[in-house]
């Protein structure tokens, strides 16, 4: 499974830019996808690492209408509340405190 999500059997968590219909051919949305990607593949090698499914909560890759790179995590609720105790655990951070 890739950061930008070429693999989705499925599973729901399908995710589209909303803003893609907008997309003007004269920006170069390759770059900023392919920094994106990079990201979202580490991010995934973390979230399996720490004993997550990707198809439960995943990093995906995307650009935005200005050609930035963008990562989206893309999950159940049920993967995104592991991942959060996972993080606060992690942080010692119980709750989110500011």
């Amino acid at each position: 499974m890739s950061g930008a999500g070429e693999d989705r059997l499925n599973d729901g968590l399908d995710v589209f830019a909303l803003d893609a219909g907008l997309w003007n051919s004269s920006v170069d949305y390759v770059a900023g996808w392919r920094e994106a990607s990079r990201a979202a593949d580490r991010l995934n090698r973390a979230l399996l690492a720490a004993g997550l499914e990707l198809s439960r909560v995943r990093a995906v890759a995307d650009a935005d209408a200005n050609g930035r790179g963008v990562v989206r995590l893309a999950g159940w609720p049920a993967a995104v509340e592991q991942l959060a105790v996972l993080l606060e655990d992690a942080t010692g951070d119980a709750g989110g405190g500011s």
